[in-house]
Formats: structure tokens, sequence, C-alpha cells
């Protein structure tokens, strides 16, 4: 089978689905890997490394989606790339599909096997989402950082303080991967540091690695109102794979926020997680908005900013399955990796995954190959 490798369209999204290490390994399997010309740049990969490895470079990205057998890339296709969708055609990228229904309807219409990243699930965990999730909160509270600063229109604030001067207070609602990272860098910042989850072990585990650094708190509505409203800045995480995040950080909690305080929305990409940010993503290009005094920081490809670290980083992960789709196929690469068909949201013309059908109002259809 052909894969393909397209450039990335996204505002200001530099990383590129695979790096050369990783296409020597599928041409080595017997796989024919073509590349848009300039589609490894953003990443620090010329178009002669990939040809060194042993891919085929195209000029446009039209002639990639239209030989490949499998397009494999980092984000959902856009509105200009819809017309390269087409039946048979297996898409795997990151999809976010619940909180994307015109993409979804266009990905059913054309028939398109489309496997997302995000909601591929083995032994309970996230692996192809998390080594994003790592990213996404350690620069969370880095841009956080930068907005509390008054150049920036935030309160001017330094995160961790100087001797008599009180830290920064930092809420980081979610204790999930992408909460575990932001706390990290929060807690190695010198921030005051507050978690919110409603899993007892997730705080647990944050409590006994950051002993006496942080405070946890059971989320609900409640607590997290007393701790938003007192934020300098908040790190929203909610995550539940395959859906729509909830809106847990409300409009009358924000109404409380000091002005220049900051909330940075990590889960923009499955809809947002305030009700400020709810269907308001932001781009790197223009990263925030300011609403009721508070800056709001939704930008929905954060790691596409380190594009060099992040590129490596999904590669390292998606590469074994692209491999297996590449070489046998679908139906022997779900053979082989049971845990891939969690990742298939569509298939025929068909939702096939029960979260998404259930957010968008499709019916779910069990996957059948």
């Amino acid at each position: 089978m052909i894969i393909g490798i397209p450039k990335e369209l996204k505002d200001q999204e530099s990383r590129v689905a695979a790096v050369p290490g990783a296409v020597a390994d599928l041409v080595k399997n017997g796989i024919e890997v073509i590349i848009e010309a300039g589609a490894g740049e953003g990443s620090g990969i010329s178009d002669s490394d990939y040809e060194e490895a042993g891919a085929k470079i195209l000029d446009s990205a039209k002639e990639v989606w239209e030989k490949a057998d499998i397009i494999y890339k980092v984000k959902e296709p856009l509105k200009e790339e819809y017309q390269y969708l087409r039946e048979g055609l297996i898409l795997y990228a990151y999809l976010h599909l619940a909180g994307n229904e015109e993409l979804l309807n266009e990905l059913l219409e054309k028939k398109v096997t489309a496997i997302g990243f995000e909601t591929v699930v083995k032994d309970g965990k996230l692996p192809l989402l998390r080594p994003m999730s790592e990213i996404a909160g350690r620069m969370a509270v880095q841009e956080g950082a930068r907005y509390l600063t008054k150049p920036e229109g935030g309160r001017g604030i330094l995160l961790q303080g100087v001797p008599g001067v009180r830290p920064a207070n930092v809420v980081i609602v979610g204790a999930g991967t992408v909460g575990t990272a932001a706390t990290r860098i929060a807690v190695g910042m010198g921030a005051r540091v507050t978690v919110l989850d409603v899993n007892i072990d997730a705080l647990t585990s944050l409590h006994n690695i950051f002993p006496d650094k942080i405070e946890t708190l059971y989320s609900n509505p409640l607590n997290i109102d007393e701790a938003v409203s007192g934020a300098d800045l908040v790190i929203s995480t909610v995550l539940i794979p395959g859906r729509r995040a909830p809106q847990l950080v409300k409009v009358d909690t924000v109404k409380k926020m000091r002005e220049g305080s900051v909330v940075v929305d990590v889960a923009i990409d499955q809809g947002g997680s305030t009700d400020i940010t709810k269907d308001h993503a932001t781009s790197h290009s223009h990263p925030i908005f300011k609403k009721y005094g508070v800056t709001f920081y939704a930008v929905g490809n954060i790691p596409g900013a380190v594009a060099m670290t992040s590129t490596y980083a999904l590669s390292n992960a998606t590469t074994v399955y692209a491999k297996a789709l590449g070489k046998a196929g679908l139906k022997e690469a779900l053979e082989k990796f049971p845990e891939l068909a969690t990742g298939v949201n569509t298939h025929n013309g068909e939702v096939t995954i029960e979260s998404v059908a259930e957010d968008t109002g499709h019916e779910y259809k069990k996957l059948e190959i």
C-alpha cells in the first residue's frame, strides 16, 4: 500500500507525521511512502532527508492525496482538503470529531475510514495522545506565564515570585496526563499550585509525587468556583476520550476572577472546557482573546509551536500502527493490534465509535471489516 504524508495546513502547524527514521522503517517493510515537498521543513527535516530514507517527494498535496491509500498526517483535514476525501481512503491523524461535526459528515458522506490518534486505547491508556498531552501540559504553563506579564495584558505577576513576595496562584483542573505535566512545570517554577479532579487515585498520585508542594481538591462545582475565582492562572485540561469536553469553568466564576488573570484551555480540540472558550478556538497567529477582563488562550494545536520536539515524539508513538496498516491493510492491522479498533471513528459511511455517535447524534454502528 502507499502511505501519503501531506504538508499540514492548520495555522502555524509545523509538525509532520513521520520523521526520516520512521519513513526508512516503513520503506524497509515494503511500503511505498510519498511526501509532499516541504512537509518537513517546519520540523527541520528537508526533502533530501526523506529521499535518503527512501520516500518519493511529490510537488503538490493533490498528488499525495490522490495517489495514497493511507493519508498519514498530524491534524484533521481542513475545508480545503475535503475535496480529496474519497471512498476507500484510510485517514490516520488527530481528528477530534466530537467537536467537528462538519468534518464528521464529510467523512461519512465520502465513506472514509478515519482513524483518530486521540481515541486509540491500550491497557486503559491513550498511547497516541499521551506524547502531545505531555507537551501541551508543559507549554500551557509556559504560555500562561507569558500572558500574566503586563506587556501581554496580564496582572504583571511573576509565576515563581521572589523572596518576600508571594508567587502566582495556579489552578489546574484535571489530573490526567496534561494536568500532571502542567503540575510538574508549575511546581518547578515555584508557583502555588492547586489541582482538582474527580479521580482520587490521580490526586493521590500527584500528592505523592509533589508532597507538600501542591494542594489537591475533589472536583465539584463549589470547589471549582472557589479555586478558579481566586486564581492568577487556570489550566483547564479536562478530557473524556472521544467526547466533547464538559464546560466545568462557568461564566459566573470567570466574572469573579481578577482582571489580568489568564485561562489556558487545553481541551479546546474537544470543543472547549469553559463556558467562554466553548467553540471559540484561537490560533498561534491570534492566540488569545479577552472576556470580563480575563485573558483566554485556546489554541487547538499547542504542540505545533515546538514542532521539532513534537514531531519526533508523535512519530515515535504512531509509526507502529502506520506500519501495520501500510504493510497488511486495515483488517490484518486490527488482527495484529486489536486496540487500533478503538481508533476507528468512521468506516463505510458509519460512525463506529460510541462516544462520537452519542455526542453528535449519529447512529452508532459496531465496526465490521
